[in-house]
């Protein structure tokens, strides 16, 4: 609670109901593919906020949809899904063998928590790590001059190499 606190979650909803968090994931990774990943990590925030902070259930998927599409109004206003189509989504099963190769990965990787950041394709740091942890692997990379390994997951969630170079934030972000 306190590590959230310092990461800007001020109230964490302990009376929340857990849920089953596969069709919330299979629907990140597949807003991922289609409109970027800034977009997918933007509903990943907002997802989280609906969970942890406002107490929400992930296996409401009637308010699950409805809470995505009104976060994909601000972020692409034209030709975001309908209500409908999210819904559908999230009641199929489309996603699904990709996020379960993905478990298995984490669980090779000795990953059976989260959060967990996977810097390189191979040094796995947890979320609650301080920020001198962060700091001193980018400084490393950075001394070195390049990114060594790949990003895990790409190939098994079916994202594109232009996706995973558009990536997420730009040097203008950061700065912000």
């Amino acid at each position: 609670k306190g590590r959230g606190m310092e990461a800007g979650i001020p109230h964490f909803n302990l009376d929340r109901l857990t849920s089953n968090t596969m069709a919330s994931h299979r629907l990140i990774q597949y807003i991922g593919k289609e409109y970027g990943l800034a977009v997918s990590e933007a509903i990943y925030d907002r997802l989280n906020v609906y969970y942890f902070v406002d107490g929400h259930s992930l296996n409401d998927r009637p308010l699950v949809a409805k809470v995505v599409v009104e976060e994909l109004k601000q972020l692409i206003p034209h030709n975001y899904p309908s209500e409908d189509e999210i819904l559908a989504f999230l009641n199929g099963n489309e996603g699904r063998a990709e996020i379960e190769n993905a478990l298995q990965g984490l669980r090779q990787l000795g990953v059976h928590g989260i959060p967990k950041f996977i810097i390189e394709g191979r040094t796995v740091v947890d979320g609650a790590a301080r920020s001198d942890v962060f700091v001193n692997i980018f400084r490393s990379i950075e001394k070195r001059g390049e990114v060594q390994g790949e990003a895990v997951f790409a190939d098994i969630l079916g994202i594109t190499a232009e996706t995973i170079q558009a990536g997420s934030h730009t040097a203008d972000d950061v700065a912000a």
